[in-house]
C-alpha cells in the first residue's frame, strides 16, 4: 500500500507536470524545480528538499525552493551545497551541528532544527557542476545512506539538471557576453513577464535610454579592448546603481536603458542626474590607459497607452536632444 501511494505522488507530480508544460501560457523553470524537488523530498522520505543554483558570474549558490524563507543566498564557496559542488562528490551529515561546514543562521531564523543532511552536486550534459540537490531530515530519524538515498535521488536531480542546462542556455541568450548586462531579448522578456504588470497594476514606470558620449573616438584612440574596457566599466557602474525595483539593458552598442519600476519622472531625471555625475568623475584604466568619458540620458515615464517601441523612441529622441545641445546632460522634455 506504501508503494502504491508513492507511485500515485509521482505519477501524480509528473502528469501535472507534463499539463504545465504543454499549457498556452507563459512560464519557466521554478515550477519544474519546485515539483522535482517535491518529488525528491517524497522518494527520499525526507522533510524538505531544495534545489540550488549556482551563479557563477556572482560566486553565490541560491534557492527559493526551500520550506519556511522565501530565498537563500550563500557565497558559492560555503555550506555543505558549497562543498559538494567544490569537492564533486555527494556530501553527508546526520550531525550537521558538529559539522563545521553547516550553516545554522537559517535554523536560528526560522525555529527549524536540521537532523540530516545529504547534498548531491548536479552537473550538464559536459559534466560541469551548476548546481545542487539538497534533502533534509529522514522522516524516519534514521538519517541519510549515501548509497541508497542517492539512487533514489538520481532521476530528480538529474530532471533538475537538465532544466536547469536549459534555463542556463536560455539566460545566456538574453544575456550580452561583454558586459554581462541583459541584452534586448532580455529586455522584452523581463518587461512581459515584470514590467508590464507593472503598468496593467496603474502603477508607474519610467526609464532612461543612455549613451556614452563620442565613444567611437575611444576607440578611434585607443583601441578597441580599451573602448570595451569602457564598455564594462560603464555597464558596472549602472548596474551598481540599480535597486530590487529597477533592471539595466545593454540596448546595443555604447546605449544603456534602465527601468524602474514603482517610479516617478523626477525620480528616473535623480537617478540619471547621479549616474552621469559620477561617469562624469570617474578615472577608468582602460586596456592600460586612463580615460574619462560623459553620458548624456533621455528620461521618459511610460504611458500605458502608447508600445514599448513608443515609449522608447519618446526617450531616445530627449536623447538625441541632449547629444545635438551638447551632451553630458539629461533631458525628458
Amino acid at each position: 500500500m506504501e508503494n502504491k501511494n508513492l507511485l500515485d505522488s509521482m505519477y501524480e507530480i509528473g502528469d501535472k507536470l507534463y499539463r504545465e508544460m504543454c499549457a498556452a501560457k507563459p512560464s519557466d523553470h521554478a515550477t519544474l524545480f519546485l515539483n522535482v524537488t517535491e518529488l525528491g523530498r517524497m522518494m527520499t522520505g525526507s522533510d524538505r528538499a531544495s534545489f540550488w543554483k549556482w551563479d557563477k558570474h556572482r560566486h553565490e549558490l541560491w534557492t527559493t525552493s526551500a520550506t519556511g524563507i522565501d530565498k537563500i543566498v550563500i557565497p558559492d564557496d560555503t555550506g555543505l551545497v558549497g562543498k559538494a559542488i567544490k569537492e564533486k562528490r555527494v556530501v553527508v551529515t546526520n550531525d550537521p551541528y558538529n559539522d563545521p561546514n553547516f550553516n545554522s543562521s537559517v535554523d536560528k531564523k526560522t525555529g527549524y532544527v536540521t537532523k540530516s543532511i545529504l547534498v548531491m552536486p548536479v552537473a550538464d550534459i559536459n559534466g560541469e557542476f551548476i548546481g545542487a540537490f539538497q534533502i533534509i531530515n529522514k522522516l524516519d530519524g534514521s538519517g541519510f545512506d549515501e548509497v541508497e538515498d542517492v539512487r533514489k535521488l538520481s532521476l530528480a536531480a538529474l530532471i533538475c539538471g537538465i532544466a536547469l542546462e536549459s534555463e542556463s542556455f536560455l539566460e545566456e541568450s538574453h544575456h550580452d557576453k561583454l558586459t554581462k548586462l541583459k541584452n534586448r531579448m532580455g529586455f522584452y522578456s523581463d518587461f512581459s513577464r515584470r514590467f508590464g504588470k507593472v503598468l496593467e497594476a496603474g502603477k508607474p514606470l519610467s526609464m532612461f535610454i543612455s549613451d556614452i558620449d563620442k565613444f567611437k573616438r575611444v576607440n578611434d584612440t585607443y583601441g578597441h579592448n580599451a573602448g570595451d574596457d569602457v564598455l564594462s566599466f560603464t555597464a558596472s557602474l549602472i548596474e551598481n546603481a540599480c535597486t530590487d525595483s529597477d533592471a539595466c539593458y545593454r540596448w546595443g552598442g555604447e546605449e544603456f536603458i534602465m527601468l524602474m519600476e514603482d517610479t516617478t519622472l523626477e525620480e528616473c531625471v535623480e537617478k540619471a542626474e547621479e549616474i552621469r555625475k559620477t561617469i562624469m568623475g570617474s578615472t577608468i584604466n582602460a586596456d592600460g590607459n586612463d580615460i574619462s568619458v560623459t553620458m548624456s540620458f533621455g528620461c521618459r515615464q511610460f504611458d500605458p497607452a502608447k508600445t514599448i517601441e513608443e515609449n522608447i523612441s519618446i526617450a531616445d529622441g530627449f536623447l538625441y536632444t541632449a547629444k545635438e545641445t551638447g551632451r553630458n546632460k539629461v533631458v525628458f522634455e
